[in-house]
């Protein structure tokens, strides 16, 4: 299942797994304010808020894709049933992964377009843009639908301060 996140790394050892969260989201639009706030707080938690502008970029247009795309036109949530989206952020050593889980087994799909005062459209373009990689892959077993994960390359010793490139103004 994780297969394509070991392409060009180190190989994954389940005990180098530092930390892993996930938050259920409804499926109304307010869901993306809320996994943004999610993401805030545990990339926080892990001293990694220096990630926080990038990894909220892409959890915010994977969130809004799963919404927009993945569920049926005008589905409501059911209070007995399960939320239709979840967010997982997943912590190595070496690597953050955020990961949309929706009921869709549609495949996402980066549009071409020129137009760049479009509303809409740039999602994916976005997510390949401030991520180092992105994919997707089918749910299997008692789970229905897919999961689009984006993983993010961080630095031995990366910490809540230390912002790559950044320094106080002079």
């Amino acid at each position: 299942m994780l297969e394509p996140l070991r392409q060009g790394l180190p190989p994954l050892d389940p005990a180098a797994v530092s930390n892993a969260a996930s938050c259920a989201l409804p499926a109304r639009y307010e869901a993306v304010r809320e996994a943004r706030q999610f993401t805030r707080r545990t990339l926080d938690q892990w001293e990694l808020g220096c990630r926080f502008d990038d990894v909220c970029l892409v959890v915010s247009e994977l969130v809004t894709n799963a919404l927009r795309h993945a569920l049926p036109a005008g589905a409501q949530r059911i209070p007995e049933q399960a939320p239709p989206v979840r967010l997982h952020l997943m912590r190595w050593t070496e690597r953050l992964v955020c990961a949309v889980r929706d009921p869709s087994h549609d495949s996402p799909v980066a549009r071409d377009s020129d137009d760049f005062s479009a509303e809409s459209g740039r999602g994916l373009f976005l997510v390949d843009s401030f991520s180092d990689s992105w994919g997707w892959h089918p749910l299997a077993g008692t789970l229905s639908g897919k999961v689009v994960w984006a993983l993010f390359r961080l630095q031995a010793g990366q910490a809540a301060g230390a912002v790559s490139g950044a320094g106080p103004a002079d």
